[in-house]
């Protein structure tokens, strides 16, 4: 697979949605959880995506519990969460697993594309690796996520252009799909 508009995902019904409806857009695929101390993420998504979704941007957010149960609702209970509480109104899809063995395919290529290169540096982002080490550990060399809110750009030709993990800043994040729009 050559882009991200070869692959096909589930919608919050479980209906299929091909990737290349989002032919010609600048996206930023996100992995999600409603329990995660980066939950706050939403609002500054949200932002962007209010300000920038007229000029072709789109935020598509997969739902995944793998990352210490952060994620235990239903698509339903997950979504009403998002909207009522950050006002989300970007697509957001069937929950999904990121990692091992039943890793939603999209994710593997992201994270083939663009590998995990680390959470920074300082205490702050060795004390995330090692949780994330040790949450990680079962899905051995199929671990391609490392935590909630890891995100991937993808330019308007569906290559994955750049990797954030959670603890790169928003304002990073939104200079990033400004240049890519």
């Amino acid at each position: 697979m050559s882009t991200v508009y070869d692959f096909t995902v589930k919608d919050r019904q479980g209906h299929d949605v091909s990737l290349s409806d989002y032919q010609g857009k600048v996206l930023l695929i996100v992995n999600t959880a409603t329990g995660c101390g980066f939950t706050p993420h939403y609002e500054p998504l949200e932002a962007m995506y209010k300000e920038m979704k007229d000029q072709g941007f789109e935020i598509l957010d997969f739902p995944c519990n793998q990352f210490a149960g952060q994620a235990p609702g239903s698509d339903d209970e997950i979504h009403e969460f998002c909207t009522l509480k950050f006002g989300t109104e970007f697509p957001q899809f069937k929950k999904i697993d990121v990692n091992g063995e039943t890793a939603e395919p999209l994710f593997a290529y992201l994270a083939t594309e663009k590998p995990f290169t680390g959470f920074g540096k300082g205490l702050k982002f060795a004390a995330m690796n090692k949780f994330s080490e040790m949450n990680n550990k079962k899905f051995g060399d199929k671990a391609y996520i490392k935590w909630n809110f890891t995100k991937f750009l993808i330019d308007r030709e569906g290559k994955v252009v750049a990797r954030f993990e959670p603890t790169v800043d928003m304002k990073e994040v939104k200079a990033a799909v400004q240049a890519a729009l």
